[in-house]
């Protein structure tokens, strides 16, 4: 792999990991200092490796030089020397002179693991957690993060500044969680996670890209919590195996040129069944313990989803699943989505009753499936409806999808 193709993929694998352990090392007031020096190691090795080549162990050339880059700035730095390194040495094993920069694979977990409930803290909002794990337990950068968001550099790079000042400001510690913050913050740290997949599972971006690669840092974040043997809990399973099911049929889930192609008409030899598997393996793990979360919930939704054949038996187990689901959490959308199921089961007219009672008059989606239901009874109705599922649509894609609904109606 030449440098312009490794250097970026260490980027994203390695740069979070050892700004997690310098953080942790430094402090939540010092999260920019640690950013610094990763982004120099990472800029010292494209000048570099440029002109002497790769070595021949890149991982081990950027740990090396981070730790150096850091002994360094400890040394150089009279402020930083009086006001931190004073307190890391008093708090570091013997009272060792020699700051140790621990870049072992136990440390990084649990540097990665310290951060995760750092960053996933609720005295910030949904959105600036979101940003915050994309820029910190994610490596990604402003432009990727405005991407993701559909927004522009100055807003996302206030959001993200807003969000390390009042963690500060709460004076937030970087440590491995106790067992009381794991009970009463780890519904905060999945959330966080499953908005952050979410929001890569559907975009409003463009890049569909960015899209594989946010859905695929929410499950290494998940794994990161499963490996924890105290966070290791029966809805973290159930959350994984829940982004397992649905990436499972991410490759049919886009054409070649970037479109969105419905479940119904996906290739299903294009669906990932290592994925299946690993979905079906983390929903069991997730069987134990008597409480039902949502992800078991949206888990088990996801599963019957992996079975194309349409038999009633799968819609009846989809819509008890809705059922419950809107009983434990209730949401617009997931009520949206039981309408869908619920015309399978009890027919289309059943389901149009339910839906209009929601009354979603600002969610495309709301429209496009009233367009669905009414199709077969009520053209000129149907037409209507996805006429103005057009106009609310925000993307290319699903604007393209209602368009071809509407050219395939108005040819019947």
């Amino acid at each position: 792999m030449e440098n312009k193709e490794l250097i970026p993929n260490l980027f994203r694998t390695e740069y979070q990991k050892i700004v997690s352990v310098l953080c942790s090392l430094f402090g939540i007031h010092h999260i920019e200092i640690a950013e610094d020096i990763v982004s120099d190691t990472f800029l010292a090795a494209s000048e570099t490796w440029a002109i002497k080549g790769t070595p021949e162990n890149p991982t081990a050339w950027l740990y090396t030089v981070a730790k150096n880059k850091t002994k360094n700035y400890l040394k150089r730095n009279t402020v930083f020397e009086t006001k931190i390194v004073s307190e890391i040495k008093y708090n570091s094993p013997l009272n060792n002179p020699e700051i140790d920069i621990d870049l072992s694979e136990q440390n990084i977990a649990d540097s990665q693991l310290a951060m995760i409930f750092t960053v996933c803290n609720p005295c910030n909002s949904d959105e600036a957690q979101i940003a915050l794990a994309l820029n910190l337990l994610c490596g990604f950068g402003i432009s990727e993060i405005v991407d993701a968001f559909l927004s522009n550099k100055e807003v996302i790079y206030k959001r993200i500044n807003r969000a390390k000042e009042k963690l500060k400001e709460e004076n937030i510690k970087i440590q491995n969680p106790s067992s009381s913050e794991i009970k009463n913050r780890m519904q905060t740290v999945l959330k966080t996670i499953y908005l952050l997949y979410s929001e890569g599972y559907y975009s409003t971006s463009q890049n569909t890209t960015l899209r594989k690669d946010l859905c695929a840092e929410a499950m290494r974040l998940t794994f990161l919590l499963i490996q924890n043997k105290n966070t290791n809990l029966p809805e973290t399973n159930a959350l994984m195996a829940l982004m397992c099911f649905h990436s499972s049929r991410f490759e049919a889930r886009t054409s070649a040129n970037g479109e969105i192609i419905l479940y119904e008409d996906q290739d299903q030899s294009l669906w990932n069944k290592e994925l299946t598997d690993r979905g079906t393996y983390f929903l069991s793990q997730s069987s134990t313990g008597n409480k039902l979360s949502k992800y078991h919930l949206e888990a088990g939704i996801a599963y019957w989803h992996t079975i194309k054949e349409d038999t009633i038996e799968k819609w009846e187990r989809i819509l008890e699943l809705y059922n419950n689901l809107i009983i434990l959490e209730y949401s617009p959308i997931v009520a949206l989505n039981r309408t869908y199921a619920l015309s399978k089961v009890k027919g289309k007219k059943e389901a149009i009753a339910e839906a209009e009672k929601l009354n979603l008059t600002d969610n495309h989606f709301y429209y496009s499936l009233l367009g669905n239901l009414y199709a077969d009874f009520d053209k000129q109705k149907a037409l209507e409806v996805l006429a103005i599922a057009f106009d609310l649509a925000k993307t290319t894609s699903d604007k393209n999808i209602i368009r071809k609904n509407i050219e395939h109606l108005s040819q019947k």
